[in-house]
């Protein structure tokens, strides 16, 4: 079996048509602002959005790189929506796969009635003591039909050239083939020298059955090189407990979760690098953001600068954006106390945003990075 392809190792940007891709499912997210959804009439926002596909778009928007999505919608206007939302972050759109509605009888092929549908979700951002909560309307969209054969990664990873292939754990769950479409992928990458990141990104509305979620994804790990993943995704989607309460503070946490890794590490030693971003969430409104990073040939951790008490507007997307911050770097040949750097201040940048995605700049990635790194304040700009 080929190992999967080392952080220090991803190809140089010359010949290749994109630093990333990434595949994965986008959805129209409705945000009724401040008020709960069950009471929503009027002012709702809306976002498109992704756990896989927020990657590709914070790659793109934030840090000027190539990155296409690799993903399926139903051609009508709320795919129409979707695609346009994705183009104005810079991703290319030109893999999107379509289903037609004009019922022609082709495998891409649907009618108007909704029979398959774009995704669709009500995101409430919550408030103090109550709660964000997502409902979600994905039971029967384009990308749950998604299975291996639907894209050729030998012209898109050789032919055409990819630095960096990107999925994540909620894909692999919502179709009967999303997961053997993410490990072809994930092969084909290694074959053809594409460094493989991977969210774990669990959700039990997606999947209540976590040994489901374990089995996927402990065939999909051997060809992971960076692996994304917090405690509670380690243990719903791998099977790995982290000894730690909810509530314990950063630093006992970081204690805890640095023996899960090494585990991790031991039980897949072909990973490269392993990761994520801790939240103590002190209400809707405010939290506490850190992140870690650990080289697992060199078993040596990085950790970045810990926010406490940090405002907060929408909590959606932080892991999302932390990956993209982490692989920026990477991809501009940054080292990896730059790379947790990035990933948490991209992290926290985004949730200060509305939406699943940052909408800031590198220049402001590298701004909180100094600032929290100093521990200085936030400066107006006049």
């Amino acid at each position: 079996m080929l190992e999967p392809v080392r952080f220090q190792n991803i190809k140089s940007a010359e010949g290749c048509r994109y630093d990333a891709v990434a595949l994965g499912e986008v959805m129209l997210r409705l945000d009724p602002r401040d008020v709960p959804v069950a009471r929503m009439r009027d002012a709702v926002r809306v976002f498109q959005g992704g756990g896989e596909t927020n990657v590709a778009c914070g790659l793109a928007y934030t840090f000027g790189l190539r990155a296409a999505v690799l993903t399926a919608l139903v051609d009508d206007e709320i795919g129409a929506n979707i695609r346009n939302q994705l183009r104005e972050a810079g991703v290319d759109t030109s893999r999107i796969l379509w289903w037609s509605t004009k019922a022609g009888g082709g495998r891409r092929s649907t009618d108007q009635k909704g029979t398959l549908h774009n995704g669709i979700n009500f995101t409430y951002n919550g408030a103090g003591v109550l709660e964000s909560r997502t409902l979600y309307y994905r039971a029967h969209t384009p990308a749950t039909l998604l299975a291996p054969g639907d894209f050729d990664w030998d012209a898109l990873f050789a032919t055409e050239g990819v630095r960096v292939f990107s999925t994540g754990g909620i894909f692999t769950l919502i179709g009967e083939r999303t997961a053997e479409l993410a490990l072809e992928a994930a092969r084909k990458a290694t074959e053809h020298g594409v460094f493989v990141a991977a969210d774990l990104n669990y959700r039990s509305k997606v999947e209540p059955d976590r040994e489901k979620a374990r089995a996927a994804n402990r065939r999909l790990a051997p060809w992971i090189g960076f692996l994304v993943g917090n405690d509670s995704d380690l243990s719903d989607a791998l099977g790995f407990e982290t000894r730690v309460a909810a509530s314990a503070p950063f630093e006992e946490w970081l204690t805890a979760y640095q023996e899960t890794i090494r585990a991790v590490a031991e039980a897949f030693p072909a990973l490269s690098l392993i990761g994520t971003q801790w939240r103590e969430a002190t209400n809707a409104d405010q939290v506490g953001w850190g992140a870690v990073l650990y080289d697992v040939r060199a078993e040596r951790w990085h950790v970045a600068p810990l926010r406490r008490g940090v405002p907060i507007r929408d909590r959606t997307g932080g892991g999302d954006s932390f990956a993209s911050g982490v692989l920026a770097a990477l991809l501009q040949g940054r080292d990896l106390d730059t790379a947790v750097a990035w990933g948490a201040a991209h992290g926290i940048l985004v949730q200060e945003t509305p939406g699943d995605i940052s909408m800031v700049g590198q220049s402001q990635v590298e701004a909180e990075a100094r600032r929290a790194a100093s521990g200085g304040g936030v400066k107006a700009s006049r």
